[in-house]
């Protein structure tokens, strides 16, 4: 016999419960919580009750095996998996309908061949159809852009699942809008309607945007009161815990240290930013067109390089050189970049300095990142530098003690989630999380946008908590 399992925390057997008790259910905890473990629990109690039959998840790619398969064999060991990708899953998947395991583990875009154009069930769709009752949908916000063919196909299939889990706990980095089209793939449309257009009116209001060409251009803004219009209406199906209100968890600290551009590049930096003036202070945006791709480039000359439209001169290093030295300051560390030429230039100089490294983005194979997440946890290599977008869910680097942000993103999704895979649930040791910003560049004002995205985001989420510790 092995080990015992450790007991479920108070607030995962709260979740239990919740589950136990919802076919349709939203769970909003914090990253680093254990929401995975929770939900396979909830799933092998209904199972083991005759409630539910068999369970297929949706997942990001990085994560199908050390997020689900992973956790699958060490917290519900009696429950079969299999995680079927994509380029294999016409002689996967009939294998594991075949095989009888319990748990079929999907990516997110899955849906897209579950269903057809027209939104009917394809021979491998009706499979899982007829062969799961449980549907669980891992970082929704996958599913936010409601006109996506990924969205669409998730719309289309939805109701051949009769239990309905979501999860993510940034559910609207971006806007109150985002959870739309999510909660209706679990409750179809009862609670935030069914209609788009009615849902947005009730919790936005249209500013007219003058300075886009073509005339009546309405920007749509988050009403004061929408994450409560939000909250009243669907908290009857949500869950929600705090990361450090329910496990007792070292502190982290987030600052900013500062660099400075040369004067080359400083000058180029100002003479794109004075061509249009792209926030305000309050980061309202007066000159939208094309505003993101011009944030994007003026962040690109803050990280050292210039692009003269054929390929990327790197004119500054001292920035990489800066994100290193505060790498090595720490045992382990996390290093998140932005493009492929920081990428390049952190593996170059990684390699100059004899660290023990390796990269995880989108150009490196899924079997590829579960062995460095495994070896980074083993202590066998000592720094990773990521896109925040590949390595920005589920992966668990409790051995790292630092996040180390070269350049910041525009995200708010992958910024708190990338921040979220040190500090976490696991953690033992006091925990940093570092901002490097150009002196005199929007990149502060970058990581404040950030900042309030996510107490929008906050908003709601502190709503959730409330309800949760008063139901």
């Amino acid at each position: 016999m092995g080990a015992a399992l450790p007991p479920l925390f108070n607030h995962q057997a709260t979740t239990v419960e919740h589950l136990l008790a919802n076919d349709r259910s939203l769970d909003l905890s914090d990253a680093g919580t254990g929401k995975t473990r929770s939900h396979l629990e909830a799933f092998a109690r209904r199972k083991a009750a005759g409630t539910a039959n068999k369970m297929v998840v949706l997942g990001t790619l990085s994560i199908l095996e050390t997020a689900w398969a992973d956790d699958i064999k060490k917290w519900t060991p009696h429950l079969t998996s299999a995680v079927v990708y994509s380029t294999k899953r016409k002689r996967d998947l009939p294998r594991a309908i075949a095989d009888d395991v319990d748990v079929i583990i999907l990516n997110h875009d899955a849906v897209k061949w579950m269903a057809d154009a027209k939104g009917k069930l394809t021979d491998e769709g009706r499979l899982l159809a007829d062969y799961a009752d449980v549907l669980v949908v891992d970082e929704f916000t996958a599913f936010k852009h409601r006109t996506s063919q990924r969205s669409k196909a998730a719309s289309a299939v939805r109701h051949h699942f009769p239990i309905r889990w979501a999860l993510s706990g940034t559910p609207n980095s971006n806007g109150i809008c985002d959870i739309w089209h999510p909660v209706y793939i679990v409750d179809d449309g009862e609670r935030l309607g069914r209609a788009f257009w009615g849902f947005r009116a009730q919790v936005c209001t249209p500013i007219p945007n003058h300075n886009i060409p073509g005339g009546n251009h309405v920007d749509w803004v988050d009403k004061e009161d929408a994450e409560l219009i939000v909250a009243d209406k669907i908290h009857d199906i949500c869950v929600r815990h705090k990361l450090r209100e329910c496990i007792d968890m070292p502190e982290n600290v987030a600052y900013t240290v500062e660099t400075s551009l040369p004067k080359k590049l400083m000058a180029q930096y100002q003479e794109m930013q004075n061509e249009a003036v792209l926030l305000l202070e309050s980061g309202e945006a007066i000159n939208a067109v094309h505003a993101g791709a011009k944030i994007n480039k003026l962040l690109q000359i803050c990280s050292g390089t210039l692009w003269d439209g054929d390929q990327y001169h790197v004119l500054d290093t001292a920035r990489v050189k800066l994100a290193l030295d505060l790498a090595q300051e720490a045992p382990q560390a996390l290093v998140a970049f932005n493009w492929r030429h920081q990428r390049d230039q952190l593996m170059a100089e990684a390699a100059k300095r004899g660290m023990s490294f390796a990269v995880i983005d989108g150009d490196v194979p899924v079997a590829k990142r579960v062995e460095t997440v495994n070896k980074f946890q083993a202590g066998e290599i000592h720094y990773i530098f990521a896109h925040p977008q590949a390595a920005g869910h589920g992966l668990t680097l409790t051995q790292g003690t630092r996040t180390i942000w070269t350049s910041p993103t525009y995200n708010a999704e992958w910024f708190q989630q990338f921040n979220a895979r040190i500090d976490r649930a696991g953690q033992t040791q006091r925990t940093e999380t570092i901002m490097i910003a150009a002196k005199g560049t929007r990149e502060t004002a970058v990581y404040e946008k950030l900042s309030g995205k996510l107490e929008r985001m906050g908003n709601l989420l502190h709503v959730f908590a409330e309800t949760t510790s008063t139901r």
